[in-house]
């Protein structure tokens, strides 16, 4: 009756390069904080905001994730009893209980 979605996984290439971006990026931005002509104490809290944005950024997307997650598994245990229920369902059936055309 229900149809099983396709689990869809990411393939090595998609996860490479997500994996090379990141971390083009985090050396991108190390370079420029370090290169930078200010104090250290400036150059120090730039990374520490760096780090804090990545952290809360990773927070984020696995909250995003979870969230999504449960919403599948709700939407399969509705789909679940709606299909238990049509199974069940008898249109024949008389309201007392009998289907149609049988004797009590």
């Amino acid at each position: 009756m229900s149809e099983t979605p396709v689990k869809q996984q990411n393939t090595a290439a998609f996860y490479g390069q997500a994996v090379a971006s990141f971390a083009v990026a985090m050396a991108a931005t190390a370079i420029g904080i370090f290169q930078l002509e200010a104090d250290a104490w400036v150059r120090a809290f730039l990374a520490i905001a760096v780090l804090y944005l990545v952290t809360s950024a990773f927070t984020l997307a696995k909250i995003i994730r979870d969230r999504q997650e449960i919403g599948q598994i709700v939407s399969r245990v509705d789909q679940a009893r709606l299909d238990k229920i049509l199974v069940e369902h008898d249109p024949f059936q008389k309201p007392g209980g009998t289907p149609a055309g049988q004797r009590p």
